[in-house]
């Protein structure tokens, strides 16, 4: 697998530890707009990944369960190019034991840069909210067994 395919997967790997039932990307929150403007800025622009082909194949064994779309937004800052080490965020939804969770990544040069709760709707388990628990992400990257290469304890 290439680098470039290993961006996107970093982030979804990283959902994987919020119980992953189905996943529902949100492009259009407030919460994500106020994110994307934290760590890119207003000028950010609107890309998307298609989940085809291997990405499709890698994504679902890393979730345990087919994403449910083959187009995931994210947002790459203005200036960047193409490269590997362009910084990107990402917002999506993933239901959670019962309800939905909205998760912020950002991936800069191939590592996860930041990790925020967004919004969490669930009775219990709020503490994934906190610092403590989004900081064990933040230079995690993915390892040629498509998992994190730091532990995260859940």
């Amino acid at each position: 697998m290439t680098q470039m395919k290993k961006i996107p997967v970093c982030l979804l790997a990283s959902i994987l530890f919020l119980l992953p039932v189905k996943s529902i990307p949100s492009t259009d929150s407030g919460e994500g707009r106020e994110f994307i403007r934290t760590y890119l800025a207003e000028t950010a622009q609107r890309k998307f990944m298609w989940l085809t082909g291997d990405k499709k194949q890698v994504s679902s064994q890393i979730l345990s369960h087919s994403y449910y779309k083959i187009r995931v937004p994210y947002w790459q800052a203005e200036n960047a190019n193409r490269s590997r080490t362009a910084k990107t965020a990402w917002v999506l939804e993933e239901i959670g034991k019962e309800k939905l969770i909205t998760i912020g990544v950002v991936i800069e040069k191939q590592k996860i840069q930041a990790v925020r709760i967004l919004k969490f709707r669930e009775s219990r388990g709020w503490e994934v909210k906190l610092p403590s628990f989004t900081q064990q992400f933040k230079g995690s990257q993915l390892n040629d067994k498509n998992q994190l290469t730091q532990t995260v304890d859940g």
